[in-house]
């Protein structure tokens, strides 16, 4: 059985990671395919801006490749950050197993469950570990794994493992993109597949985004769009998207500051 786009798409972006270079002749060998279904998928994420083609194969671009510590990105979009945080926390319920994926933007779910009881989360972000320390009552179960420093956070066999022994009811995910062509990115390889991991381990994804991911592709694929069970934003998100999404079924909820 051949692999879709979107496996394919996996391997040639896992692999632009380690070697920032790849060959049309060896990723068809290691795919089974065809050199013509590499260069058109190559031509595909040329066009979101993922690569560069050159002759044999393709580079990786520096669009959209590239994202800011995490200390320096907790002061973008602050407040939208806050009040999508917020909408978060109120699907919270009395006894739910909650996943909290990494990035700044899901980080204050953690402040706004106080009225929630017998909650339990599940965290490989050290950040949302940290603070829940600090202002969370209830249980937190921290994934191990390799320590990634530029985003505070763990990732790797280690983290997988731990993972796939759990289970949630919701999962709340931070996206670096949201585009129809991509469905949901990140920025980097390891961080996307946890997060993959996260949405397979729970009944409800809660994608987080706020209204400048939208119509952004970054470096990695995470998931389809329909793979969200919701998507939370803010007042600022583009209204060709609220209609986009309602197109596709996918319920979207407006974050306002109350």
């Amino acid at each position: 059985m051949s692999l879709s786009f979107e496996e394919r798409k996996i391997t040639i972006l896992e692999a632009l990671d380690r070697e920032e270079k790849v060959q049309v002749r060896e990723l068809a060998s290691q795919l089974l395919v065809s050199d013509e279904t590499i260069r058109r998928d190559l031509d595909r994420l040329e066009k979101e801006g993922i690569l560069k083609k050159v002759y044999g194969g393709a580079v990786k671009t520096k669009s959209n490749s590239w994202e800011l510590p995490f200390d320096e990105k907790t002061t973008i979009n602050r407040l939208e950050k806050k009040v999508i945080c917020k909408a978060a926390a109120s699907l919270v319920e009395d006894g739910d197993i909650i996943m909290i994926g990494n990035g700044t933007t899901p980080l204050d779910i953690v402040r706004y469950l106080d009225d929630k009881a017998d909650v339990t989360i599940i965290t490989h972000s050290i950040p949302v570990m940290l603070l829940a320390m600090e202002v969370f009552k209830g249980q937190v179960i921290f994934t191990g794994g390799e320590f990634e420093k530029n985003q505070k956070y763990t990732s790797g066999p280690l983290t997988n493992v731990m993972l796939d022994m759990l289970k949630a009811n919701k999962a709340f995910i931070s996206a670096g993109g949201i585009s129809i062509n991509s469905g949901i990115t990140d920025y980097d390889i390891s961080g996307s597949g946890i997060s993959r991991k996260m949405i397979e381990r729970a009944e409800d994804v809660i994608i987080l985004a706020d209204y400048s991911k939208f119509g952004n592709t970054t470096f990695a694929h995470m998931c389809s769009l329909e793979h969200a069970s919701m998507v939370i934003t803010d007042q600022k998100c583009p209204q060709e998207w609220r209609k986009l999404l309602s197109e596709k079924h996918i319920e979207l909820v407006i974050a306002t500051e109350h």
